[in-house]
């Protein structure tokens, strides 16, 4: 044992000292680096099966999809912190006990539903072949950046298409992905350029930046109810068993429920509890936007969205707006998604949120 703690005498470290002490520090290493694996975001693009996947701390949060088959890209699933899922899984993976309505509207997704007289926003594999005309559609061109860190930024090329693959608009989108042991966030920056000529938006109730949720988050409702989109196609939304159906929304104008939708807000949250977990998640409008502040296009059956570029299609006092862009000039929007698990939102948090996000971009 004596040459255990002799030093050598080039080194002055005994050898078998030296070894151990290499031996600990590359444990300690492999260590440091998986556990920054597991911090911050990581962003793991699948180009093969057109999707990347977006993890917080280790965990799945969300994808990024953008499958040739359907008209649109869309973040799907996204799960709370808690692990909980929070969008509804129709039409892609049905859930007993879901509604089977609105076949287009899936996970979150940003369009709109009249762009140069063409429908963006109802596109869906439910129109029939002859009226896809009436319909414009969504290709991403490229995944320009997916950076993971502190922080992880995907960046997209999209391009907005008629039903003869004309390119109408351009579309430069940013998702700035966030979070930590009890929140999430996902900031939306979206710049649309026209491209072959001028393009025409018009007031219009179907838009723009819009999550379709859980039939835990749904309000509770004993009705069945009739929609029609831009086209006068009608939808019947059926009253169904309400156990576990626990959804309310509050808005920065002091509403709730379904005195949300059609009114102007800063933000709105809509708070349910999941897997008896409280779950509360949020859309915060940018002062920057136009329009703002946006109409809460808010259903009690699980249409959650803010419009900035519809306003007399939800109160018909107001002016009927159009935006009209020149060849090549653009129109940029900015949203904030949030969410929290284990407490509910406060309309004080909501608007400490907003005030933070309205300082950037």
């Amino acid at each position: 044992m004596k040459g255990f703690y002799k030093r050598s005498e080039k080194s002055g470290l005994n050898p078998y000292l030296s070894k151990l002490f290499l031996i600990v520090l590359s444990a300690v290493f492999i260590i440091n680096v998986n556990a920054q694996d597991k911090q911050g975001v990581r962003l793991e693009r699948l180009d093969d099966q057109q999707k990347v996947n977006v993890y917080v701390n280790g965990r799945p949060f969300t994808s990024y999809m953008y499958p040739s088959n359907l008209e649109k890209p869309f973040l799907y699933p996204v799960f709370a912190p808690n692990g909980s899922v929070i969008t509804r899984g129709f039409p892609l993976e049905p859930r007993k006990g879901e509604r089977v309505d609105h076949p287009h509207q899936v996970g979150i997704w940003f369009n709109h539903g009249n762009v140069n007289g063409l429908d963006f926003w109802n596109n869906s594999s439910a129109i029939p072949e002859d009226k896809k005309d009436g319909y414009g559609h969504i290709v991403v061109k490229k995944i320009t950046k997916a950076e993971s860190g502190k922080t992880g930024l995907l960046e997209v090329e999209s391009e907005w298409k008629d039903n003869k693959n004309n390119t109408i608009l351009a579309e430069n989108a940013k998702y700035i992905f966030s979070g930590d042991n009890s929140s999430r966030t996902i900031d939306h920056i979206s710049i649309l350029t026209a491209v072959n000529g001028p393009v025409v938006i018009t007031d219009n109730k179907e838009g723009m930046f819009a999550i379709r949720v859980d039939r835990a988050f749904e309000m509770p409702s004993n009705e069945s109810l009739i929609f029609t989109d831009d086209k006068g196609n009608p939808t019947t939304v059926k009253a169904t068993d309400n156990t576990g159906v626990t959804g309310m929304y509050t808005s920065s104008n002091g509403n709730k429920g379904d005195a949300v939708w059609g009114t102007r807000n800063e933000w709105v949250y809509l708070s349910g509890t999941k897997d008896n977990t409280k779950i509360a998640f949020a859309i915060f409008d940018h002062p920057s936007n136009p329009g703002f502040p946006a109409y809460s296009h808010a259903r009690g059956y699980g249409l959650f969205s803010m419009n900035n570029l519809g306003q007399n299609s939800y109160d018909p006092k107001q002016e009927k707006k159009v935006w009209t862009l020149a060849k090549g000039e653009s129109l940029t929007l900015r949203h904030r998604f949030y969410v929290q698990s284990g407490e509910d939102l406060s309309p004080e948090k909501a608007t400490k949120i907003f005030n933070e996000f309205s300082k950037l971009y």
